[in-house]
């Protein structure tokens, strides 16, 4: 008995992005599922986390459920999901995975971490699963058990990046920009931007060198109206294409993605461009397939020249080693999960040591009340002394009574007992160090002390 935790879900490892626009669950219908959810009596808390890469519920049955409820929950999950989703159930069962207790736990550590995220140790899993924490917070959703792993799973994944280089170097064609430009001008504060074409990527990346502290970003396009646009979604500046010549000699690092047949970043334009900026670096990321430049541009004199095969091979090259220290992030993760579990043990004795201690405050509350008021109908020092001693023997008495009782019931497990008081009150440990005059213990086992307690019961 006790709460378990489960994971129901699938992600780009299971199934295809067709499937997961399928189950993805808009934002403002979160609210709803989760009350759906735990409306349920065999599930106590909920999280959805819904992002384009996966879609994922974690769950907790009730505190006081049998350990086989674990089977229902899950079942009955995947049912919700394939019902909320309008997906059919045998569909789904091709690419659902399920995760309880411990798998479950590792699960979560691993995915806040991005150690489960299409690109190793990417930032944006972490804040998607926070916002999922706090949209089922606020619905009234979680509580102690969901609640306590999803912060533990966030500190865990502060841990992975902090104590690890999982997140060293840049993992993808529009974010090596960046590292190439710091790796030729050191520090990217103040250096200016050209954008030439008004491809996705090249806007990716240059909103990726803005961040890291470049200038201004301009624009240019052959269709000007294009170029405007893509400013705009960019906080740049538009500017015609028959400038291209004198933009060059004002910037520092070019990406360019035109979709032309032909090179438009010629030897001629490059050198004239270059003349006129006294051979300043320049950093030209070409992300066009077919090349925008010209490859003999590359040796010209400060020109730093990369395609498209270059950032890849830097990207194949950082990923390689997120991979190598993705082993050590798992070994972080694992003693990570056994704390957790060690925690979850404790808090399923909690409601058992609160009746231990509500028990045994009633019974001396009960037994003090009687001599209090034995005492005040008492003059003699002797008969208050007597009556003090006898309150000390009463609630020993009484709280052994059951304890003893089962130690000489035939029908139950004795041995099992006898080894639980032992355990419960050091009673081994105080039969080596606490002994007689003549050296014999004066106590040994739970089993003797209840033979000694025998005439008093």
């Amino acid at each position: 008995m006790g709460s378990q935790l489960f994971v129901i879900g699938l992600s780009w490892r299971t199934a295809k992005v067709a499937l997961r626009e399928r189950l993805a669950f808009p934002r403002e219908g979160i609210p709803e599922a989760l009350a759906d959810l735990v409306a349920s009596p065999i599930i106590d808390e909920a999280v959805i986390l819904s992002t384009c890469n996966r879609v994922e519920i974690y769950g907790v049955t009730p505190r006081t459920a049998p350990a086989s409820t674990i089977d229902a929950a899950t079942a009955e999950t995947r049912s919700f999901l394939a019902r909320h989703r309008g997906v059919p159930g045998e569909e789904l069962a091709e690419a659902v995975y399920e995760r309880t207790d411990s798998d479950a736990v590792t699960h979560m550590f691993r995915v806040a971490s991005a150690l489960d995220s299409m690109v190793v140790g990417e930032s944006q899993i972490l804040g998607q699963l926070k916002d999922a924490y706090g949209t089922s917070v606020h619905c009234g959703a979680t509580g102690s058990v969901l609640g306590r792993c999803l912060e533990r799973a966030f500190g865990v994944a502060k841990r992975v990046r902090t104590e690890t280089e999982i997140a060293r170097g840049a993992a993808n064609v529009s974010s090596v920009a960046v590292e190439l430009a710091n790796h030729v001008f050191g520090d990217l504060a103040g250096k200016r931007v050209l954008v030439v074409g008004a491809g996705k990527m090249s806007a990716l990346a240059a909103r990726h060198l803005r961040r890291a502290g470049a200038a201004g970003i301009r624009v240019t396009n052959r269709s000007s109206e294009r170029a405007e646009v893509l400013a705009a979604e960019i906080e740049g500046e538009a500017r015609a294409w028959d400038q291209l010549e004198t933009l060059l000699s004002e910037t520092d690092v070019v990406i360019s993605s035109t979709g032309a047949t032909e090179p438009v970043l010629t030897k001629s334009l490059l050198k004239k461009a270059m003349k006129r900026r006294r051979y300043k670096p320049l950093v030209i990321v070409d992300i066009a397939v077919p090349r925008d430049a010209d490859p003999v541009i590359g040796k010209i004199d400060g020109v730093y020249l990369f395609d498209i095969d270059d950032l890849r091979r830097v990207v194949d090259k950082n990923l390689r080693e997120r991979a190598r220290e993705a082993t050590e992030a798992d070994k972080l993760v694992e003693l990570e999960v056994e704390a957790f579990h060690g925690w979850l043990r404790s808090q399923q004795v909690v409601p058992t040591i609160r009746s231990l201690r509500e028990h045994f405050t009633a019974i001396a509350k009960q037994e003090t009340e009687k001599v209090i008021t034995l005492l005040e109908r008492e003059h003699s020092a002797d008969e208050r002394e007597r009556a003090i001693r006898r309150l000390g023997e009463i609630i020993v008495n009484k709280l052994l009574h059951m304890p003893m009782t089962a130690l000489k019931d035939q029908d139950r497990d004795v041995e099992a007992l006898v080894k639980a008081a032992e355990t419960l009150f050091d009673l081994r440990v105080r039969a080596a160090t606490q002994s007689g005059a003549d050296g014999a213990p004066a106590l040994t086992t739970a089993a003797e002390a209840s033979g000694k307690n025998r005439g008093s019961l």
